[in-house]
């Protein structure tokens, strides 16, 4: 597995979403990136709390850095 640099850490930036342009370092060239967002209550929640989940998929034709991930919205 080609993993980029020495320390296996790579940039990568997500693209679409509403993560649109975020970037960061990523190991391993993971699949799928999870971006979560937190969501209001409306009432006291006695500790629960609630995020929005968002996919970003890797795209598999970028070989190099920076990793491309694109949103994915029709995953849950």
């Amino acid at each position: 597995m080609d993993r980029g640099s020495p320390a296996g850490w790579e940039a990568a930036v997500l693209f679409g979403g509403p993560a649109d342009g975020l970037r960061m370092r990523v190991a391993d060239r993971p699949r799928t990136i999870q971006v979560t967002c937190p969501c209001k209550l409306e009432a006291p929640s006695n500790g629960v709390r609630a995020e929005a989940l968002y996919i970003y998929r890797r795209d598999l034709r970028v070989k190099s850095e920076p990793l491309r991930y694109g949103f994915d919205g029709a995953s849950p």
